[in-house]
């Protein structure tokens, strides 16, 4: 595939390489020539001096023939228009932006691009080596709003189906990292000593299903 690059800072310059070493052809474009010094002395993909929303720019790019396009610059709203016109313009339909501003991401979803929010990923990153006692969010839809989280369970659950922690919590066990594995359990998987249990709910229940899975129900156990 041919993919365009908007922003020449550590993330674009990392995806280029990355990009490049699985063998899609690259172009970058920046609008500082000095950015292209991230790039290594091997990179054989074009280098673009400009602003990404710019049509002449990403012509030169060679937008038209991309399968994919990438706004990682250090502003929202260029990567959001950029994005705009690769999507809009030039009907490329693998397009995501990074944005700083979680808020506006709702916003920017309802336009049809995807967004990395950088700022709450590595807030809740920092927050998961913080407070690893509570529940550890690994995964954010773009709006915040459904969370892809680590609970931390009674060990009385050890012996019982998923089946029933899922019934007590009123939720979805979504896998279980079982030594050092993922397991995608179905209604007969019993949970075993050390499994780590990930579900996938709305962020806002998740305190509720980690006091709900943190103790098993005397009655239910065995």
């Amino acid at each position: 595939m041919h993919i365009v690059i908007m922003g020449c800072g550590r993330v674009g310059s990392t995806l280029a390489h990355i990009l490049e070493d699985k063998g899609h052809s690259v172009a970058i474009i920046d609008q500082s020539p000095e950015a292209f010094r991230r790039l290594r002395g091997g990179f054989k993909g074009r280098r673009i001096t400009g602003f990404g929303f710019d049509r002449d720019v990403l012509v030169d790019a060679g937008i038209e023939q991309a399968s994919a396009f990438v706004a990682v610059s250090s502003g929202d709203n260029s990567n959001i228009i950029s994005a705009r016109v690769a999507r809009e313009t030039f009907g490329v339909e693998n397009v995501v932006a990074r944005i700083y501003d979680p808020r506006r991401a709702e916003v920017y979803q309802r336009l049809g691009i995807p967004t990395v929010a950088t700022v709450r990923w590595t807030a809740d990153q920092m927050l998961r080596r913080l407070l690893p006692e509570g529940p550890a969010p690994l995964w954010r839809d773009p709006t915040g709003e459904v969370v892809l989280a680590e609970v931390q369970m009674d060990s009385k659950w050890v012996g019982a189906k998923v089946s029933e922690m899922e019934g007590a919590a009123r939720t979805r066990v979504t896998f279980l990292n079982r030594m050092g594995e993922a397991v995608v359990p179905d209604s007969e998987t019993v949970i075993q000593d050390g499994d780590v249990v990930h579900v996938m709910a709305v962020a806002t229940e998740m305190e509720r299903i980690n006091d709900a899975v943190s103790k098993r129900p005397e009655e239910k156990a065995e």
